[in-house]
């Protein structure tokens, strides 16, 4: 099962990286229509070697620890015809037991994401190393106004000069500071297109989300075992509140608008409908207590409405694909984290662990992931 879902994997990754690299994914030789197999697979092998690290992060400590987990289970997605599939929804282990305390809960918890992140770095180094010439951007379709540019010897804008909706991927700290670094990296519409780079950039995605911490992510472990459970709780339903908030202003620049179009009394309606869905969420999180659920709608409004007299200079943090990652997390993750057996106090080293990895959730994590501009 195993072996067939990592072949599955990348199989459908591979298409994937063909059809993300763009550069005309079917072509015609010999009478056949043939894939561009080097640009998926040039994709695909680095993004499979990041999720492996990952797990195999997991699997080898709790493997130490005599904590009984399965192999990963690769997750193919053969969607392709939804924009921007990457071909995979990720992989995970399955823990067969419960953990005993929590320096061993600690422990196989932070061991994926530092894993990973090595490996993401390792990907982005060799992405950067074999970065292509500006050349690269005159085999791309529909990319005519780039190609202008190009041939006057004009840097890329950060912004689309096209001025269609086009896919942006999110900024993040460490990108940030690969760009000064590296001056000719492709900006951040263009990124889906450089196959290894956009391997390592879903490669720390993928470590900040399984950094949040809430549950029984891994960022949720680590939290839990640094804090306890009661900490645990405040913090993670905090966390959840603040990806709600970005998610709720995202809803008011993005959806707002497309019902006052269509309906009569549009915002009217929009805004039912918003404090509908975050009634939803907050009852969810705060399991039904009604005074708790009633301060926190109110306050969550009152930023949305806040943040949109601010502007843009608040809005742009509005993301409102926050949602289906809260829906995730309050019907299937959880918000709480279970109990463990025995608490143990954490060493002195484990903690200098557990702040490397805030500072990994802070270089990798976007507020704004993937998004049309």
């Amino acid at each position: 099962m195993h072996a067939l879902l990592f072949l599955a994997t990348l199989a459908c990754a591979t298409y994937a990286g063909a059809d993300l690299a763009g550069r005309y994914i079917l072509y015609e030789q010999d009478g056949g229509w043939w894939i561009r197999i080097g640009d998926g697979l040039r994709y695909a092998v680095p993004l499979l070697f990041f999720l492996s690290v990952h797990e195999f992060g997991h699997y080898f400590v709790a493997q130490h620890h005599r904590v009984s987990v399965t192999l990963p289970y690769y997750i193919p997605s053969p969607f392709i015809f939804i924009p921007l599939n990457i071909g995979t929804f990720g992989a995970v282990i399955r823990i067969r037991d419960q953990v005993p305390s929590t320096r061993k809960l600690y422990d196989i918890g932070i061991a994926g994401p530092i894993a990973g992140f090595v490996a993401s770095l390792v990907v982005l180094g060799y992405g950067v190393l074999t970065l292509p010439d500006a050349g690269y951007y005159l085999d791309l379709p529909f990319h005519n106004e780039l190609k202008d540019l190009i041939y006057r010897g004009q840097a890329l804008p950060e912004l689309s000069p096209s001025g269609l909706p086009t896919i942006y991927i999110g900024q993040t700290l460490l990108f940030s500071f690969l760009t000064m670094l590296v001056p000719n990296l492709p900006p951040m519409y263009e990124m889906y297109h450089f196959p290894i780079l956009f391997a390592g950039w879903l490669g720390l995605f993928f470590t900040a989300l399984n950094l949040l911490p809430v549950g029984q992510l891994d960022g949720g472990h680590i939290l839990y075992a640094l804090v306890g459970r009661k900490w645990h709780g405040r913090i993670a339903r905090g966390f959840v509140m603040l990806l709600l908030l970005s998610a709720a202003i995202g809803f008011t620049n993005d959806v707002n608008p497309l019902i006052d179009s269509y309906l009569r009394f549009g915002q009217l309606s929009a805004w039912v409908l918003l404090t509908t869905i975050l009634f939803f969420f907050l009852n969810k999180i705060f399991s039904g207590n009604l005074k708790l659920v009633g301060v926190a709608l109110i306050s969550v409004v009152a930023l949305v409405v806040l943040a949109a007299r601010l502007g843009p200079t608040v809005t742009q943090y509005g993301y409102t694909g926050w949602f289906f990652w809260c829906a995730l997390i309050v019907l299937f993750i959880q918000v709480d984290h279970p109990p463990v057996l025995y608490h143990e106090p954490l060493t002195p080293g484990r903690r200098l662990l557990g702040i490397a990895s805030l500072i990994i959730f802070a270089l990798c994590f976007s507020i704004r992931p993937i998004y049309v501009g």
